[in-house]
This record gives structure tokens, C-alpha cells and sequence, in this order.
């Protein structure tokens, strides 16, 4: 009990580090990129002086050493204030963010668990046949996912199914006469408006996916338990789905903890592209208006999926080995 005390509390401490280093290079890095919050305002006014871009300065706190500004922004996020935005209608960080977040979250899971479901079954199959037919299709599948770049594939599926066939919607997120359908229209609705970002998320993670559960399987099949397995008559089924998927499991949980971060990075393209209002729209236009605190509101969520994900990777290596969740007591 004390070790595992011992064990969280040192995960605690470097998952607290690991956080103010991301932030603190962060918040250095976008203070050196060209621009300023102020040229939004100064730029195209003619009556705009030397003088009014220093009193913007000193209003919004730019005018003070980097470090103190990283300071002053620590403390406020110690009490969970992330600032005000310095752009558009000047609203609380966090409102800004939390309207968004909700879409981006809920396509992405539904994406992840498309991805799953259809990743999983052909890593298995392709190989349990590797070599064959369907291995092959299968190689030539994910060679094409690698390759094609999501904005383009986008652009190809607004132009094919939005334009030529007129099928789906290719921006927004719902139709202009939205407030006067029905529920269940306005299901379909929405459902008809996220078809293509949410093929295209899914799209760009099922290749790799699938290549990784197929590479997973392929060595948990060499393993001696499974011949074993084999020998003692087990059917083909329970070998595959019982005692092999499980093992090869891990590095599927490694991914899907690294992918948690994308939510927001991988966000950005599609829903620019789509005209969604999304955490990555909201990111993007951040960016093109300089507006710190936004920009940090944003990285800082970034930063604790990141941390989060590491965290329910580690969880997910338990639930699938016994011998991690009981520290290797299991080896012997």
C-alpha cells in the first residue's frame, strides 16, 4: 500500500512538472511569433498613434517582462481563471471554450469509436491471413489513408458528394431552417452536417489503426500459449478473441492514449474547412487574431489531455495485463 502510495505520488509530482514546462514554453513561443493583439485594432485605423498602441500595450499587460506576464497568467490559472479574450467580444476564456467543446469532443469520440470497430476486426483478419488476399487489399488500404491528406480527400468529397450529387451538406453545422424541424429531423439534420468530418477523422485514423493491431496480432500469434492454446483443441475462436486480442490489445492502448491530444491539433483543418464551430475553428481563429489568453486556453486544454492520455494509457496496460496491474508479481 505504501509503494503504491509511493508510486502516485511521484506520478503526481511529474505529471505537475511536465505541465509547467509545456505551459511555459507555450507561452514564450507565441509571444515570439510576429504580431501583436494590438495590430487588430491599430493596423487599418488611420487615426491610430504610437501612443494608442502603448496604452493598448499597458491595458492588456504587454508592456510588462515576459516572465511577469507568465507569472501573473500562473496565478490566475491557479484559480482556474484563464483571462478574458482579447479579441471579438472580449468574453471570459472559458466561456468561449466550453461552448466549443462539446462538438469537437463528440466528433472525435465518434470517429474514435468507428475507427475501433472497424480497425480492430480487419487488424485481426488480415493477420490471421497474412499473405493472402484480404491482407493484401488490406496493405494497399492503409498505403492509400497514409497518403492522402485529409484537407484534400475533404475538398474531393465536398466537390463530389455536396456539389456534383448534392447529397450532403459541405459547411455549417446545421440547415438555415433547423429551429423549425421536428426531433427527429433535426437529428438527421445534424447527422447529414458531420457525415463528412467525421468520415474523414475516421479515415485518417484507420489505417495506422489497423496496421498496428495487424502487427500486434502477428506476434501474440507466435507466442508459445497460443500454439498451446491450439494443441489442447481450443476452437480457432476462443484462441483469436480470448486469449490472443487481449495481449494484443497494448499497443492499441498506446495509440489511442496518444490520440487523445489530437482532439483539438487534428480538429483544427477539418473544421476550418467545414465551417464547424469546434474547439479547433475557435483555435484557428485565435492564432490569426494573436489572442494570447485564447491561444493559452487552448494549449493549456491541449496540455492536460496530453497528460491525460498517458494516464488512461497506463490504466488501459493494467486492464488488459494482469502482470502490470500486479506490479509483475505474475511473472513468477
Amino acid at each position: 500500500m505504501l509503494a503504491l502510495a509511493k508510486r502516485l505520488l511521484l506520478k503526481t509530482l511529474w505529471v505537475a512538472v511536465v505541465f509547467l514546462g509545456i505551459t511555459c514554453v507555450s507561452f514564450a513561443v507565441i509571444h515570439l511569433a510576429p504580431g501583436s493583439p494590438t495590430d487588430m485594432e491599430t493596423t487599418l485605423n488611420p487615426l491610430a498613434t504610437a501612443e494608442t498602441r502603448a496604452r493598448l500595450q499597458a491595458l492588456y499587460g504587454l508592456d510588462r517582462p515576459l516572465h511577469v506576464q507568465y507569472l501573473d497568467w500562473l496565478g490566475k490559472l491557479a484559480r482556474l481563471d484563464f483571462g478574458n479574450s482579447l479579441s471579438g467580444d472580449r468574453r471570459p476564456v472559458w466561456d468561449r471554450i466550453k461552448e466549443r467543446l462539446p462538438l469537437t469532443i463528440s466528433m472525435n469520440v465518434a470517429s474514435l469509436i468507428l475507427t475501433l470497430a472497424v480497425a480492430i476486426p480487419i487488424g485481426v483478419a488480415s493477420a490471421r491471413h497474412q499473405g493472402g488476399l484480404f491482407d493484401r487489399a488490406a496493405t494497399v488500404f492503409v498505403f492509400i489513408g497514409f497518403a492522402m491528406p485529409g484537407f484534400w480527400l475533404a475538398l474531393l468529397l465536398m466537390l463530389y458528394f455536396g456539389i456534383h450529387l448534392g447529397w450532403l451538406p459541405i459547411s455549417g453545422l446545421t440547415s438555415m431552417d433547423y429551429a423549425r424541424l421536428g426531433p427527429w429531423d433535426k437529428i438527421v439534420d445534424l447527422a447529414r452536417h458531420l457525415a463528412l468530418p467525421i468520415f474523414i477523422y475516421t479515415f485518417g485514423s484507420l489505417a495506422g489503426m489497423s496496421r498496428f493491431m495487424r502487427s500486434a496480432m502477428l506476434e501474440v500469434l507466435r507466442q508459445d500459449y497460443i500454439l498451446t492454446a491450439r494443441a489442447k483443441g481450443l476452437s480457432e475462436f476462443t484462441v483469436i478473441y480470448k486469449h490472443a486480442l487481449r495481449n494484443a490489445l497494448l499497443p492499441v492502448i498506446t495509440i489511442l492514449g496518444l490520440s487523445v491530444p489530437g482532439l483539438i491539433g487534428g480538429s483544427v483543418i477539418i473544421e476550418s474547412i467545414f465551417a464547424l464551430p469546434g474547439l479547433g475553428q475557435l483555435f484557428y481563429q485565435s492564432v490569426m487574431a494573436r489572442d494570447y489568453p485564447l491561444i493559452m486556453g487552448n494549449l493549456v486544454l491541449g496540455a492536460v489531455l496530453t497528460l491525460a492520455g498517458n494516464l488512461l494509457a497506463d490504466a488501459g496496460y493494467a486492464l488488459a495485463d494482469p502482470r502490470i496491474r500486479l506490479g509483475g508479481k505474475g511473472d513468477a
